[in-house]
């Protein structure tokens, strides 16, 4: 096969699928080494299926020469590596991973990033400090104009061992901005809380906008019974928005 450009894609019938394809695909074109990137950590949401299937494409085209090994950092993305015919691997396996693609639920001005509103949380944290470069990809109503917190609505994510959850809260509102928080519940297709796939649970905590969020995953991570936050501090090397236009918007540090 022959790698199509952004340019000749068909229409996927909506704009802000097409965005969000044509951010996937220029995240990839850009920043996968394809000779030199074997490790690859592929993370999840709608924006990340389509850079499962650009490293696809990669793979067929040049499957005599390479062989990219893919990282998954929960469910979804593990089935978007078998769909797209990608080697499926574990960090135990390759704990240092060439590079990692993820998507986020915000992006503030600095590139920090809030992330595990889907429940993947604890595994990709892992998955993307284990790996040299992070690139995230979005649509663009996950850039907040200054602050975390503005744009999303739903809190911190905070996993949590199981039997922790009410002292973790508690200590939530010693923090200095703290609003409230709630236990993550598993919604109709589950009576109870939300289970990570680590088995643990899942507290959103309202902080209302984070003008420090490294200051903030400092803070929570200290408390005893807290697994990590979804506070993405000083991960992101480039973020890759689509645009409601079509067009893709990339912010670096």
């Amino acid at each position: 096969m022959t790698l199509v450009g952004i340019s000749e894609l068909p229409s996927l019938g909506d704009e802000l699928e097409n965005a969000k394809r044509a951010a996937s695909y220029r995240a990839v074109d850009e920043n996968l080494k394809y000779f030199e990137h074997k490790i690859i950590g592929i993370g999840s949401g709608s924006t990340v299926a389509y850079v499962a299937e650009r490293i696809g494409q990669y793979q067929a085209e040049y499957a005599d020469k390479v062989e990219f090994i893919c990282i998954a950092t929960g469910f979804q993305s593990r089935d978007l590596i078998i769909t797209n015919k990608l080697r499926l691997a574990s960090i135990e396996q390759y704990p240092h991973i060439d590079i990692a693609f993820d998507g986020a639920d915000e992006v503030d001005h600095n590139l920090q990033l809030i992330k595990g509103g889907g429940g993947c949380l604890f595994q990709e944290k892992l998955v993307c400090t284990s790996s040299q470069q992070l690139i995230v990809v979005a649509d663009a109503k996950k850039k907040s104009p200054k602050y975390l917190g503005t744009c999303w609505k739903k809190g911190v994510p905070i996993e949590v061992v199981p039997g922790a959850h009410v002292f973790v809260q508690s200590k939530l509102r010693e923090i200095e901005g703290f609003e409230f928080a709630e236990l993550r519940d598993g919604g109709q297709s589950k009576a109870g809380p939300a289970i990570t796939d680590n088995n643990n649970f899942i507290i959103d905590a309202h902080f209302g906008q984070i003008q420090d969020p490294i200051e903030l995953h400092s803070r929570i991570k200290m408390l005893v019974g807290v697994v990590e936050t979804g506070l993405f501090v000083n991960n992101a090397e480039k973020v890759y928005f689509g645009t409601p236009d079509g067009n893709v918007e990339v912010l670096s540090r």
